[in-house]
């Protein structure tokens, strides 16, 4: 009976003081009204909650109900291209040909099966291409590892390649969100490297490589590279995280060395910051793991390209909402031990994709990098492409592919160094990764998990 009358008690004194609220909020304004809340005992504000507001919890538990729904949906499909892995069937793929823009032919290889579990968006697949003597070889995000000659004979299938990859990134990673994935693949010096969200400890992370001996019947892979730091998932300084941001392209550069882009997981801070290795470009030796950093201030960097011919590398990245970037690095001033910085995050073309006073404090993003002592990019564009990968495909012309404009940019850069005739070829699928070979440009394609061709002859 005591219980029922303090209920009623508190009921009586939760609609006076919503009452209150209301009126002053409609007079004076809600913000002065603020303080009266440490005025309301735990209980009283819960019953407030609970049957004057009840919509707020209504509308978390439908919010929380749908983030549940979309994880178990997510797990479905990837343990399914787990399984598929496991057991090591071939990767079935049927051809088509797509009309382009400017004259050009996209050859099609639909990936059938295996290529499930995509890392944007949850379905199909994502992957990535590389080559080894007359192979082509393709990595899901998932880990699926296959290979088969080159597209032009009359072998259909990938097959796959058994590995330990699980061992480093698997299902109780991907149990936390299907965004953890594996994020590049390299074959370089008879060995295959592959970069990765790596959970140093309890939902801790950063982005690691393994690497392997190049076979077809089992990699065993080991790790190579390991930052010492990582981002904590919920617990960070700005109270945002977002492993999209991870960075994580790697490629050969010289004397034995990769390079290796790092993100700043959405802790902004780090990228100006020459005691972290997030939000910069790695060079890590591969015999013995020594790895020195050559530009900072990046966001989440998405394509690489060392062009031996011009001593220079060819760096892009996702900007926020707008600003994605084309960087020139010059590798003189790598050799001169100089780190070049790039302005992440006090410049950019983009704006916050949520505008706080507080956050535009912090990270300004100006549209000048060099009038604050940063290198101006060859490249913005606003609005964002999703840029990702870029290759050279002759003297001194380039493409570079994008994910949210669905569309392959082909350019030329002047003997100063300026990005000339540039021009748009509509594909119609997000483009993950690129790479050039033989004259030919070879994409993959991620709205339908399928491998492009394109023969620029």
């Amino acid at each position: 009976m005591k219980k029922n009358n303090k209920i009623k008690i508190s009921i009586i004194i939760s609609v006076i003081f919503a009452s209150i609220y209301f009126f002053i909020s409609f007079t004076i304004g809600d913000n002065r009204f603020q303080s009266l809340k440490v005025l309301l005992d735990n209980d009283q504000q819960n019953l407030i909650k609970k049957y004057i507001f009840p919509w707020k919890i209504i509308n978390s538990l439908e919010q929380s109900i749908s983030k549940q729904k979309k994880n178990i949906e997510a797990l479905n499909v990837i343990a399914i291209e787990l399984d598929k892995k496991e057991n090591g069937s071939d990767i079935r793929i049927t051809e088509s040909i797509i009309k382009l823009s400017s004259n050009k032919t996209l050859k099609k290889y639909k990936l059938n099966s295996g290529f499930y579990a995509g890392i944007s968006n949850l379905v199909p697949g994502s992957g990535y291409i590389d080559f080894y003597k007359d192979n082509i070889f393709i990595l899901s995000s998932r880990g699926i590892l296959a290979f088969r000659k080159n597209l032009i004979d009359d072998q259909v299938n990938f097959q796959q390649v058994k590995n330990n990859i699980n061992d480093f990134l698997g299902i109780e990673q991907f149990k936390k969100s299907h965004k953890f994935s594996l994020k590049d693949l390299l074959i370089f010096n008879e060995k295959i490297y592959i970069s990765y969200s790596d959970e140093i400890k309890q939902n801790c992370w950063n982005t690691s490589v393994i690497y392997g001996d190049i076979n077809y019947d089992n990699i065993q892979f080991k790790k190579l590279f390991s930052a010492k730091e990582c981002i904590h998932s919920i617990n960070n300084v700005d109270k945002e995280f977002e492993v999209h941001q991870s960075g994580g392209r790697i490629i050969s550069f010289k004397d034995d060395h990769i390079l290796l882009t790092m993100g700043d997981f959405r802790s902004r801070h780090l990228a100006q910051n020459i005691e972290s290795l997030n939000g910069k470009i790695l060079k890590i030796n591969i015999n013995n793991n020594n790895h020195e950093i050559i530009s900072m201030g990046h966001r989440n960097p998405q394509g690489l390209y060392f062009d031996k011919e011009n001593n220079f590398i060819l760096e892009t990245e996702h900007g926020p909402k707008g600003g994605d970037e084309i960087n020139l690095i010059e590798v003189k001033k790598i050799n001169e031990g100089k780190i070049q910085n790039y302005g992440w995050p006090i410049s950019s073309a983009g704006v916050h994709y949520i505008y706080t006073k507080k956050k535009k404090e912090k990270y300004p993003l100006y549209k000048s990098h060099s009038k604050y002592g940063f290198i101006e990019p060859l490249k913005s564009f606003v609005p964002s492409i999703g840029i990702s990968e870029i290759v050279k495909i002759e003297k001194n012309n380039y493409v570079v592919s994008s994910l949210r404009d669905k569309s392959l940019y082909f350019f030329e850069l002047n003997e100063k160094k300026e990005m000339v005739n540039l021009e748009r070829v509509e594909v119609l699928e997000r483009i993950r990764d690129l790479r050039f070979q033989d004259n030919k440009l070879y994409l993959f394609m991620e709205d339908t998990a399928s491998l492009g061709v394109i023969n620029l002859k």
